[in-house]
């Protein structure tokens, strides 16, 4: 936890620019039904039966300090999904940085060995040395920005019923290009000072040596 909190206090530099990644599953829902537009003085109603069109994933990356996103489309939440990812980050969108650090939760699917199973290994092991990995704590993913990203899209794209990976690619462009042409970053409160102080129960408790334990 402290190891993440740390990196958050650092000054912007993009040269090892921060990035957080997080995923989200969505599941595609087709209404039986045309809905009712909203009009003056009535919400839209939407019909309560719909058919399930199977699953879709995102994808999002997040550079909090520079107000930069990208949520990608998937079908699949794979180790190959994952690794295009990071070849995404390494080639297109900083091919000048010297190293990427990486703040990521602990799925199964996500580690650099990924990269492995998807590249040759000369390919696999420079996309891997662009990084530098911050793991959050198992129980800790709230410490990912890129939660809270994901809950302004589950705001803007997801609260109505999407049907398919068409309707859902749209929506999350339109957002992801109205937050990045704003600039909106995300400025992180919550340091390993105030960790120390609200989340003490959690610290292990050290006993000082009094002259009986001494001897």
């Amino acid at each position: 936890m402290e190891d993440v909190l740390d990196l958050y206090e650092e000054d912007y530099d993009p040269c090892y620019p921060t990035v957080c990644l997080d995923e989200k599953p969505v599941v595609l829902h087709e209404q039986t039904r045309p809905s009712q537009r909203l009009a003056p003085g009535r919400p839209e109603r939407r019909d309560y039966e719909y058919v399930r069109q199977g699953t879709a994933n995102l994808f999002v990356l997040v550079e909090p300090l520079a107000g930069w996103r990208h949520i990608a489309v998937t079908q699949r939440r794979t180790k190959g999904d994952y690794a295009a990812q990071l070849r995404y980050l390494v080639d297109v969108v900083y091919p000048d940085a010297e190293y990427i650090r990486l703040v990521q939760d602990n799925l199964n699917t996500h580690t650099l060995a990924a990269l492995y199973e998807v590249f040759p290994p000369a390919e696999a092991r420079r996309i891997a040395n662009r990084f530098e990995v911050h793991y959050t704590p198992k129980h800790g993913s709230w410490l990912n920005m890129a939660e809270i990203e994901i809950s302004i899209f589950e705001r803007g794209c997801l609260s109505r019923p999407v049907g398919d990976l068409a309707t859902l690619q749209r929506r999350v462009a339109a957002l992801e290009g109205e937050r990045n042409g704003a600039h909106c970053t995300i400025q992180w409160q919550f340091t390993a000072r105030d960790a120390r102080t609200k989340l003490a129960p959690v610290y292990p408790h050290l006993h000082p040596a009094g002259p009986e334990r001494q001897a």
